[in-house]
């Protein structure tokens, strides 16, 4: 977390103690707190305070967005379109609902990793009822053409979910722009706390809601506020908005940077989406004749954390269903970092990458027969 987020959230766990539901005064100050977190949350994606619904987290939201409009909407269909790249909090949602009776048409992608709006447009039926297609991708960062998809589904009257967990603080978003109806965020993706989300939820939207009971957050998501997650995804939208015209286009340098010193510096290395409009902090590189368990484990070692797939997955054996979807072979895809960088980044991170990497690489490659017999 920033400092700044910290420091917000610190008095929430002495002084601001009060439930937000209460309408005491210790409780009315912990709704205002929220309120005022709401309208940053809200600002961040040009939407309205009213839209916003905190939860727990992406997968929250995702899972709210789509079982939710599942739900609703059964009687008039029980046709879901998605994507083969999707995070698994959709993937695996949308699997769900096949066993319930759901089907689900899974479009697939460039390999640029790119979702062509046209086969979004050629999929929907008139039993369609949902649309989910994330904004940017989570393992090699591309952006996806969701405005243009949006326009399609308003066309076709059938609801647009997006998943912008990876997006949102990153490039700016605009949820009128995007013309998407349900939008997923997370706050520890933008420096904030851990265990705390929201859904963008367009006015108008009907959506049958996943948890019950006291009918907190205009009874569509009940339990008690975590009022100090709350403040901290507040503080940290307020940041990250403020950011986005100078810190992003800094930290799109580094990833730059970053992969063109990789390049220069280790032969056979690719970079997977790098023909697309990507996030300006996420790079996935691909290298051919070392395996990526490897190269995690060497560079953890040396003081680097990074991935082989997506954050959530990666203790998985499993080669990352992204890869596979954009064409990679399961060896390809073992054989592929994720890097993630943030405005707290520098150039000498970068530069310490670039300078221990090869090594790992090399040593590595000497241990491949397959390299050997290259």
């Amino acid at each position: 977390m920033r400092p700044e987020v910290l420091a917000a959230m610190a008095p929430v766990f002495t002084e601001n103690f009060g439930n937000a539901s209460s309408i005491h005064w210790f409780g009315q100050q912990a709704k205002s707190m929220i309120d005022d977190a709401r309208q940053h949350v809200a600002r961040l994606i040009n939407a309205d305070v009213s839209e916003i619904v905190f939860l727990s987290g992406g997968t929250e939201a995702d899972n709210f967005a789509i079982r939710g409009i599942a739900e609703s909407q059964k009687a008039r269909g029980r046709h879901i379109i998605t994507s083969r790249i999707e995070h698994h909090a959709v993937l695996h949602t949308c699997k769900d609902l096949e066993k319930q009776g759901y089907e689900v048409t899974w479009i697939p992608v460039s390999r640029d990793g790119v979702v062509d709006p046209e086969d979004v447009r050629r999929a929907i039926r008139p039993d369609t009822i949902l649309i989910s297609i994330m904004h940017a991708n989570n393992e090699i960062g591309t952006i996806q053409p969701i405005a243009e998809i949006g326009k399609i589904a308003e066309e076709a009257d059938v609801y647009f979910h997006s998943d912008g967990v990876q997006s949102t603080g990153k490039i700016p978003v605009d949820v009128r722009a995007l013309k998407v109806d349900l939008f997923s965020m997370s706050a520890h993706k933008i420096h904030g706390p851990k265990g705390v989300g929201a859904l963008f939820i367009r006015k108008g939207t009907i959506l049958k809601p996943q948890m019950t009971g006291g009918g907190h957050e205009r009874n569509r998501r009940s339990g008690t506020e975590n009022v100090a997650g709350i403040v901290g995804f507040g503080e940290a939208a307020r940041l990250a908005r403020a950011g986005l015209p100078t810190e992003m286009p800094r930290v799109a340098t580094l990833r730059d940077r970053m992969e063109s010193g990789l390049k220069a510096a280790i032969e056979m290395i690719h970079i997977n989406g790098e023909n697309s409009a990507r996030l300006p902090n996420t790079t996935n590189i691909m290298v051919d004749y070392a395996e990526g368990e490897g190269m995690v484990i060497s560079l953890d070692l040396k003081g680097v954390a990074v991935s082989t797939g997506s954050a959530c997955s990666s203790g998985s054996m499993e080669p990352s269903h992204v890869l596979t979807a954009i064409g990679k072979t399961p060896d390809e895809a073992h054989g592929s970092l994720r890097f993630s960088l943030s405005t707290m980044n520098t150039e000498e991170d970068v530069d310490y990458v670039v300078g221990i990497l090869p090594g790992i690489v090399e040593r590595l490659r000497e241990l491949s027969p397959h390299y050997k017999r290259a």
